[in-house]
């Protein structure tokens, strides 16, 4: 059970940011599209200069979430440290275009001006995620303080001879070879 702490903990949080993502790439395309077809007086968009920067920022962090998800769920169910580097790696991606396209809705709002309801979802949207993409990504990670909470970097999980060192795989390799 003291093995198990982090993916009880980070399993509904995957499926959340999931869900989350999905519905951001949703709300920051349809806008984009409104955006790009010049229809910025539609009654539910509006925008302001900072809103191309912001709906482009959040369609990247989008996509990457779901895609940093999808290797979280492959680390969810091995639950090893070899597939921890990836899922890892993806969501510390998708959480920095999260935290861009966050400080973009920040300046959307700053600056104001007419925004209509779905660009105030986006922003609201995107402004949960940057901290629940954070906290997920810290759950990820919590194995290197403690391996009760999940695999840390340094488990192998391999099982090895009794003194040989499980990073070095035996073998002395090839003497004096020189490529010119």
């Amino acid at each position: 059970m003291a093995q198990t702490v982090g993916r009880n903990v980070a399993a509904p949080l995957l499926f959340i940011n999931l869900i989350m993502y999905l519905i951001v790439v949703g709300f920051a395309s349809w806008c984009l599209n409104k955006f790009i077809n010049g229809q910025t007086n539609h009654p539910s968009f509006g925008g302001n200069g900072a809103t191309m920067f912001f709906l482009i920022f959040s369609i990247l962090a989008g996509v990457m979430g779901i895609a940093s998800k999808l290797a979280g769920a492959g680390h969810l169910r091995a639950w090893r440290s070899d597939s921890l580097a990836a899922a890892g790696a993806s969501s510390i991606v998708a959480w920095a275009l999260t935290a861009l396209a966050f400080g973009l809705a920040c300046k959307q709002i700053s600056i104001g001006g007419h925004r209509g309801w779905r660009l105030r979802v986006l922003e609201a949207f995107i402004i949960i995620l940057t901290f629940t993409q954070l906290l997920y990504l810290l759950l990820l990670h919590a194995g290197i303080f403690s391996s009760k909470y999940g695999p840390g970097y340094r488990d192998t999980d391999y099982p090895a001879a009794p003194g040989v060192d499980p990073i070095h795989k035996g073998g002395t390799g090839v003497p004096a070879s020189r490529v010119v």
